[in-house]
């Protein structure tokens, strides 16, 4: 049997359907129906969160964030991260100015941050790698110092508080993924987060601007939810507990299966309850990495590299070295991690990485 890096959490057809029943029953689709507005009514409730909007896709939350913000010139960012934390701020005119990131927790080196600022800084964009939280207070001081915006690619941290607190109320934008990859998902989706002054702006630029039907008020783009969207994610919620609790016995099983190896493992920031999103390893080197690699897929067991290559060497950005980054992302992979992996598949993973090393 193939075991991916992950597995899509469904919940019983039946459940699904029943929801989605009342969209089919009035007809309303899209343009923020009832179902949407109940999402996002639960998710702030569960989350504890600053103020949401449900989108479409995880990546337009970046894109609308830099556009509301009216942000141009240079955004400092890390290199470590998927490709739409730096794409988006291309996309959107800016220029993105990497700082290289801290060995240990894979975030974005906030002792390094100050010495790239120029004036024509005008934000800090950084990602809260593997729903491990950069250091959300050193950032803060800086941007105060300084003037600038702080946004927050949270896409892996649904569920994460730090200091007992949603990761998403730091900054004065975080954004999340919702895609079907995720803990929690709506298949494809995603949600940005706000402070109360800047919800309103945000909101319009989501819906092309709208007013009301008749009114527009400045630039915006499409970027809701769909109804369907949103009865996946109100029938995957009441689950979130259960999804918690399954991939914390995974995670456990690959802590306990691998402490000998001579492997490095992520660092979680102190005061963080984390969600267990992924189970990164970093080996020595990219060798040895490649080799296990090819070893796990003879298997059929097919982990992945997130994240490579590090988004400094892109094509379209200036190729500044980043050491760190440069080195970690040749040499790090997620292993499998889904509600339903069995044991003994954990446990067959962790023998095939033990031979190869």
């Amino acid at each position: 049997m193939r075991i991916n890096v992950t597995r899509t959490f469904l919940p019983p057809q039946a459940e699904y359907q029943a929801i989605l029943k009342l969209a089919w029953d009035t007809g309303w689709m899209t343009n923020r129906g009832v179902l949407l507005k109940e999402l996002e009514k639960k998710l702030q409730d569960y989350l504890g969160s600053n103020n949401i909007i449900a989108m479409t896709n995880g990546t337009l939350p970046l894109q609308i964030a830099i556009k509301a913000l009216k942000l141009e010139g240079e955004i400092i960012t890390t290199p470590f991260s998927y490709v739409a934390t730096t794409s988006s701020i291309v996309w959107e005119g800016c220029t993105p100015v990497f700082v290289d990131i801290d060995p240990d927790y894979l975030t974005i080196d906030e002792a390094k941050i100050e010495a790239a600022i120029t004036p024509k800084t005008k934000a800090i964009l950084a990602t809260h790698v593997f729903g491990n939280p950069c250091h959300v207070e050193a950032i803060e001081a800086i941007a105060v110092k300084h003037n600038l915006k702080v946004i927050y690619d949270a896409a892996h941290c649904f569920g994460v508080t730090y200091k007992g607190s949603s990761l998403f109320n730091y900054g004065d934008v975080s954004t999340c993924s919702f895609h079907a990859t995720k803990l929690f998902h709506t298949g494809e989706g995603g949600a940005l987060f706000c402070k109360e002054n800047l919800f309103r702006q945000m909101y319009l630029h989501h819906n092309f601007g709208h007013d009301g039907p008749d009114v527009f008020r400045g630039l915006g783009i499409n970027a809701k939810m769909s109804e369907p969207q949103a009865a996946m994610g109100l029938s995957v919620l009441p689950y979130m507990e259960t999804i918690l609790g399954e991939r914390q016995k995974v995670v456990e099983t690959y802590e306990s299966a691998l402490k000998d190896l001579p492997i490095q493992r992520l660092k979680i920031r102190k005061d963080t309850e984390w969600n267990y999103s992924y189970y990164p390893i970093i080996f020595k080197t990219e060798t040895q990495l490649l080799k296990i690699m090819q070893a796990l897929e003879d298997a059929s067991i097919f982990p992945r590299r997130y994240f490579y290559p590090s988004l400094n060497t892109l094509d379209y950005t200036d190729g500044e070295v980043m050491p760190v980054s440069e080195s970690i992302s040749k040499r790090i992979i997620c292993l499998p991690l889904y509600v339903g992996l069995e044991n003994q598949d954990i446990l067959r993973i962790v023998d095939i990485i033990t031979k190869n090393i």
